[in-house]
């Protein structure tokens, strides 16, 4: 079974306003609400391929309930809390401006009943932690849930940034997967070349990451292990949307790998997975993958 855990989910209130002023009444050309989180992303694509997940984290109030009505058709188990889920705004004016709202406390007894489900991981499971973590947990908490997958045995991906990132490099992880400003913020280094960027990512194998794939944005990715690094171009295309492509990308990896695929394979299904949703306006479709895969070639580099 493959776990998707988003921890700290939202409601993404997502408004166009073509023509925004500040401090006057303006109003929306569209709008939209969708539920939003990394391993909420990650579990709709797999979905899509076929591939069935189980959604855990935590759901609260009004927003919450609307989360689970729009992922009636998926596996979820959230635990619900008291307060209400946070709600993100999205303003779209030409540049999009972000307000993200803060996610409810959660109490002893909530994280007990959320940490229920890691009794039943088996040596065959998945388990992929993803995004922010509610403000009321330690930075180290994915370190800890790490740590229980792997005493299952079972493998875990992880895709979050800065301290709480660090702190679970020590539970050696499958897959992380930071973008170039996230693991340059990581290690406080700025790189400028292809090949300083391999370096900081060679560093995070070193740490304990046996699969590090940095998303390059429209320089395409890489893909780096402790034998080799793997590079892909991303392919031509008009970029609509950001927002889902990286989570595309971790379920272009668990797809992938779980076909038996070759490091290039599965780069090039990270690659594809990624870009179809970055050239759509929601998350990536089987045919949209499957028209970009003979578009990407891959590079190795030993050592």
């Amino acid at each position: 079974m493959i776990y998707t855990v988003t921890l700290n989910p939202s409601v993404d209130y997502i408004m166009h306003v073509s023509s925004f002023e500040i401090g006057k009444t303006n109003r929306t050309d569209a709008q939209d609400m969708v539920p939003g989180g990394k391993g909420i992303n990650v579990s709709t694509v797999l979905d899509r391929f076929n591939t069935q997940t189980t959604l855990l984290g935590f759901v609260a109030g009004f927003t919450g309930r609307f989360i689970e009505e729009k992922l009636a058709h998926l596996d979820t188990k959230f635990i619900t809390t008291d307060g209400a889920t946070r709600i993100n705004v999205k303003l779209k004016t030409g540049d999009e401006t972000e307000i993200n709202g803060q996610s409810p406390v959660l109490t002893e007894q909530d994280v007990a009943a959320f940490e229920e489900a890691f009794t039943h991981i088996t040596a065959e499971d998945t388990v992929v932690l993803c995004g922010s973590l509610p403000h009321s947990l330690p930075k180290s908490y994915y370190k800890t849930l790490a740590m229980k997958v792997k005493e299952k045995g079972a493998r875990v991906i992880i895709d979050t940034s800065g301290e709480p990132l660090l702190h679970a490099l020590e539970a050696k992880p499958t897959l992380i997967k930071p973008n170039k400003a996230e693991l340059e913020a990581l290690y406080e280094v700025e790189t400028s070349t292809q090949e300083e960027m391999e370096a900081l990512a060679k560093r995070a194998v070193q740490d304990g990451a046996e699969h590090v794939l940095v998303s390059l944005g429209g320089d395409g990715a890489m893909l780096v292990t402790k034998d080799a690094t793997y590079i892909a171009e991303a392919p031509k295309g008009n970029v609509i949307n950001t927002v889902g492509a990286g989570d595309s990308m971790v379920a272009g990896f668990i797809y992938a790998t779980a076909q038996d695929a070759t490091p290039e394979e599965i780069l090039r299904h990270c690659i594809a997975f990624g870009s179809a949703t970055a050239f759509s306006t929601e998350l990536a479709t089987k045919d949209e993958v499957s028209a970009l895969l003979p578009t990407i070639t891959t590079s190795r580099k030993e050592g």
